[in-house]
């Protein structure tokens, strides 16, 4: 006899409110938007923060996110999944402003040069330049491997809600973390500041400075899934 799947209560619950807001979104109650935001703001701010670090101009970025969730509300076939919903709206945006802003560097440095830069290093603390850094290498990664990098290691979600969001076999995610996850460790082991940081801070970088926890443990070993892809 095949048991039956155990269910989490706390999730289930929330997959019900969350049906219920969508539905109330659909139905065009006043009271629905205002519920949205105070529900997943924090969610939405806290993935574009981490997702592309400084300059953390985020404000326009999150309200063009919820204007598209209430337009697109309407299309989601399983009203239960609306926080997935909106983390894969947030991811589409954080690749679009990465594709932006590397575009607005390249232009920058056709004309400029790096003049500017070693003004900005000088005046940052460590931690400071440690997390500047630490972006740039996720920089270097294209959006797709981005974006899967930051729901799986900065954002910490299941492998199989990282794949789902993504629109991805749960097999192709494990094969572009691993890809992504030794392209990140490579760099941050070839940068001095990096490897010095690291190394000197017991701790990593998830203190009080407010730098990614990963750039600590994308030095020592690897997870579960990049290992066994990695073989």
């Amino acid at each position: 006899m095949v048991a039956a799947a155990r269910v989490n209560p706390v999730k289930r619950r929330r997959e019900l409110e969350d049906a219920e807001l969508v539905r109330a979104l659909i139905a065009r109650d006043g009271d629905a938007p205002r519920a949205l935001w105070q529900r997943f703001a924090r969610m939405v701010f806290g993935i574009l923060n981490r997702a592309l670090g400084p300059p953390r101009d985020v404000e326009d970025l999150a309200q063009d996110i919820f204007l598209c969730v209430f337009d697109k509300v309407p299309t989601l076939r399983e009203p239960t999944a609306l926080r997935s919903f909106i983390v894969s709206i947030t991811m589409m945006t954080v690749r679009a402003e990465v594709r932006r802003r590397a575009t607005r560097h390249w232009l920058q440095l056709g004309l400029y040069g790096d003049a500017g830069q070693d003004a900005i290093v000088a005046i940052e603390t460590d931690s400071g330049e440690a997390l500047r850094r630490f972006y740039s290498v996720l920089d270097r990664l294209n959006a797709g491997d981005r974006q899967l990098f930051v729901l799986r290691f900065i954002e910490e979600l299941p492998l199989c809600e990282v794949a789902e969001t993504s629109g991805l076999s749960v097999a192709t995610t494990k094969r572009h973390l691993a890809r992504a996850w030794s392209r990140v460790r490579l760099l941050v082991g070839r940068d001095p500041v990096l490897r010095d940081y690291v190394t000197t801070r017991a701790t990593g970088l998830g203190g009080a400075d407010g730098a990614p926890p990963l750039l600590h443990s994308v030095t020592r070993q690897p997870p579960g899934e990049v290992a066994a892809n990695s073989k």
